[in-house]
């Protein structure tokens, strides 16, 4: 028999998952709440759930006769994903901590201290697998609204091919109406928001706990002329239209200057002006192998409508052209690329172009 690990949230989506798995009684289940909450370094800053999931995760496994470990990985999370992501706002970028969190965390740092316990790692995202050609690939979720492969474009295809997707076949609405039919505790608790490890901290207060004010102008990128100031480019991101304080809106983010600590806004009527159809990736990283086909999709964010494009290769990275400009792009976001249901891979932008 083999032995799979569930990661549980005590959110409804890995806990439908691990039902539906112990339910089939054919592995040897494990459930495993991996601990990242920071504690230590910024409880002052809000609190944060941890306590509250385990709780729920710890009736969902008795309901499902599942024994349940706890993991603390918050030294991995802090080295691997807080300070790489600190560091790249520092320098103006748009990361996207919740993407490498499931290549370097879930199915990294904790298959690591696994080691061969496990055959597989289950988790509650909405997404799927096929093996094809000799090869372990990435397929979108069936819920074109909640299909997770975004966040998950930047794992390996070892890694993929020890991992399970119990609820990639199902709908949102499907999920929910499994989980109360099985009266689960959080049938009805609602989807969480925001980065894994921030809780219920606002994101504003993480973030000037790490970096602290830094106070500059709000420019119209159109005309020059200053509209108001901000407490540090680093709350802001590009295509950004809340939290900015300007009237005669509305106003969006559409750059940022480090050098003088100016935060860009263009008007909502000059918006599309701003848009850009290319974006350049350094370092690539195919699930697989580099695309060969024609037919191409990007996504340059998480819910976005994939957009159809053009790939070149260049080096080690590759340049994207896409059929419609977007005035949210910016360095630091994940282009993620794939062909019709297959999501091949992608790479973070390092630079937008026309």
């Amino acid at each position: 028999m083999s032995c799979t690990a569930v990661l549980v949230s005590g959110g409804v989506d890995s806990s439908v998952a691990l039902m539906r798995l112990a339910a089939e009684r054919r592995d040897e289940l494990t459930a495993v709440y991996l601990k990242i909450w920071l504690e230590d370094d910024a409880a002052f800053l809000g609190e944060c759930p941890w306590e509250e999931d385990l709780a729920i995760v710890r009736r969902v496994c008795d309901m499902a006769g599942v024994p349940l470990e706890v993991v603390p990985l918050q030294r991995e999370y802090l080295e691997r994903i807080v300070t790489p992501t600190v560091e790249s706002l520092r320098r103006g970028l748009t990361p996207s901590p919740d993407v490498f969190c499931n290549r370097h965390i879930k199915f990294g740092a904790f298959a690591e201290l696994a080691g061969d316990r496990f055959d597989r790692i289950a988790s509650g995202h909405y997404a799927r697998t096929c093996r094809r050609d000799g090869h372990t690939r990435l397929l979108r979720g069936l819920d074109p609204v909640k299909d997770q492969t975004y966040f998950l474009s930047q794992m390996t295809e070892a890694q993929l091919a020890r991992a399970v997707f119990p609820i990639g076949g199902l709908h949102k609405f499907q999920v929910r109406a499994e989980a109360r039919r099985l009266g689960l505790p959080n049938r009805d608790r609602p989807d969480s928001q925001g980065l894994c490890f921030l809780g219920r901290i606002p994101y504003d207060r993480f973030v000037r706990f790490h970096l602290g004010d830094r106070p500059g102008n709000i420019r119209d990128r159109d005309s020059g002329r200053v509209l108001g100031t901000h407490r540090g480019p680093w709350f802001h991101t590009i295509g950004q239209r809340r939290g900015l304080g300007l009237s005669g809106g509305p106003w969006y983010v559409c750059g940022k200057d480090l050098e003088t600590d100016t935060v860009w806004v263009t008007h909502g009527d000059r918006l599309d002006a701003h848009a850009h159809s290319e974006v350049r990736v350094a370092e690539a990283h195919w699930i697989v192998d580099p695309p060969t086909v024609a037919e191409l999709e990007v996504r340059i964010r998480h819910g976005q409508q994939p957009v159809p494009c053009e790939l070149e290769l260049e080096g080690s990275g590759f340049v994207v052209r896409m059929h419609r400009g977007d005035p949210g792009v910016a360095p630091g976001q994940i282009a993620v690329v794939s062909s019709g249901d297959e999501v091949l891979g992608g790479g973070v932008i390092s630079d937008c172009g026309a």
